[in-house]
């Protein structure tokens, strides 16, 4: 591909930020469009604006699936520019620019959706509040309009969802995120112990603690330049693989639930709890806190934890295997799944999905495969797809990658008993690269997850921008429930179990 950028691998580096080639917008423009038209395969991981040199930056990232490849350029805004919009052409750029104009106050013509996406505590425009929302509205007789939340029963987090209806069919979805700004990439950068660092990628998505810590963990590395030993990489993608496991059998649970097959909910929680229980047994949490940290493990495998793995997986893989026959096998139940929330594969790629998402909708999106981290580059992974995109697909998704997982910390499992080098403890006092970037990604068991990070000419964090899979996938559920009757949409939100918090950064 012709054009002007740097080329970045996953999990390297680090670079100089110089390197990153500053275009003017109409060649920054021109080039993305071009890159994502040219190959379905490529699509944008971040796009985001950072102050340099006392200017707005603005980044894009492009990950291109067929090489492994991280694409990065740039351009410089320049206040009261208008710069023409990217979403307009292509759809899953249409929060990004959003994000870049309330944070910084780029302006996009041609933006069809241009308004605040989380509301945050330093957004440019503080005139701007949630309270006045521009919702999308269709004017009809006919039509009446139904708001759900922010506040939920339960103990999920806020976000208010506002359905536009003809009777009980929905003909749209306005996802209104945003009421729990925590800026977690300011403190990431005002924390000046690296601990801490540590123990905010914990929090970025509470259900996600070891994909969100391992991208947190390789972009400090690759900073540091510190290379983390075979059996250290293993370990991690045990408990990664781990995370899945439990996360998505929870989720069929939660899927049985919703259409009240108690039985399934009950036996699935039970072997959710065994998983994590199996975590907690290694490290003391049941979600994995404190298990990853840059350099080191406070919480190496030994050979009776290893083994209690193995046995844990096994019983609780061929458990599972049992209750997903019945619970496929129910032709109520196959009724409220099939055929229930569709998206289809172009849409998905138009959004921009990730992770099990967009696999589930047939885009074989997999960062273990395309861009290998840890000892993924060493493991054979198998991408696991469906063609459908209903809820139906959604839970078989789960089924398959449940299975595969298993099959994955096997092989890890045999990787690290051929491995038997010491880990030593975490790594907090090595230096950073000044003047610096890196990028990290990790596929958490929702998706795509992106770290990055620019360090000032002292070695100092001046930047950190995280991208959780749920900023590109909520707009999956926006379209599944088009042309639902609204009693599903319980359903198709549960069946793709999108993180608040993992937006709401």
């Amino acid at each position: 591909m012709k054009g002007s950028y740097i080329e970045i691998e996953n999990n390297s580096g680090p670079y100089r930020i110089d390197d990153i080639p500053v275009l003017p917008y109409s060649d920054f423009y021109n080039q993305t469009i071009t890159f994502m038209r040219e190959r379905d395969s490529i699509h944008c991981v971040a796009y985001f604006g950072i102050k340099y040199q006392n200017r707005i930056r603005i980044i894009c990232l492009l990950a291109d699936d067929t090489n492994g490849k991280i694409y990065g350029y740039s351009f410089i805004y320049n206040d009261n520019e208008t710069l023409d919009s990217v979403t307009k052409v292509l759809p899953q750029m249409h929060l990004f620019e959003r994000e870049v104009h309330e944070n910084f106050g780029v302006r996009y013509s041609g933006h069809p959706w241009l308004k605040p996406v989380r509301y945050s505590y330093d957004r440019l425009n503080t005139d701007q509040v949630i309270e006045n929302y521009p919702f999308y509205r269709i004017e009809g007789e006919e039509l009446h309009e139904v708001g759900v939340g922010p506040v939920h029963a339960g103990v999920i987090e806020p976000g208010h969802f506002r359905f536009i209806c003809h009777g009980e069919k929905v003909f749209h979805l306005e996802i209104q995120l945003g009421y729990q700004h925590r800026g977690v990439e300011n403190l990431m950068v005002q924390s000046v112990k690296p601990l801490q660092k540590c123990i905010l990628a914990e929090s970025v998505a509470g259900d996600t603690v070891i994909g969100h810590t391992i991208a947190h963990a390789q972009l400090i590395e690759s900073l540091a330049g510190i290379k983390a030993g075979s059996r250290l990489q293993i370990e991690r993608c045990i408990a990664l693989e781990l995370e899945r496991i439990a996360v998505h059998i929870g989720d069929t649970a939660a899927l049985c639930g919703d259409v009240a097959y108690q039985l399934g909910q009950a036996v699935c929680e039970a072997l959710r709890t065994s998983v994590i229980n199996t975590t907690q047994l290694w490290c003391g949490n049941r979600f994995g806190k404190g298990l990853i940290r840059p350099g080191g493990s406070n919480y190496p495998l030994n050979a009776e934890t290893a083994k209690k793995i193995s046995e844990m997986i096994s019983d609780t893989g061929r458990r599972f295997e049992d209750i997903t026959e019945r619970i496929f096998s129910l032709t109520s139940l196959m009724a409220r799944f099939e055929d229930i929330g569709t998206v289809t594969a172009l849409q998905a790629k138009k959004a921009g999905a990730t992770g099990m998402a967009a696999r589930s909708s047939g885009v074989a999106r997999d960062i273990r495969v395309t861009h290998p981290f840890q000892y993924y580059q060493k493991v054979n992974v198998n991408t696991i797809i469906q063609q459908k995109g209903d809820v139906l697909s959604r839970a078989l998704q789960r089924k398959e990658e449940v299975k595969e997982s298993i099959r994955i910390i096997n092989q890890l499992l045999v990787a690290w008993q051929e491995n038997p080098e010491n880990i030593s403890k975490p790594r907090y006092d090595v230096p950073l690269k000044p003047d610096s970037f890196s990028v990290s990604l990790s596929e958490g068991w929702r998706g795509e997850i992106c770290h990055a990070a620019f360090t000032s000419g002292d070695g100092k964090i001046m930047s950190y921008k995280i991208k959780d899979p749920s900023f590109h996938n909520w707009l999956m559920l926006a379209l599944a429930v088009r042309n639902q009757e609204i009693s599903d949409f319980p359903l198709c939100n549960k069946s793709f179990n999108l993180s608040y918090c993992g937006h709401d950064l």
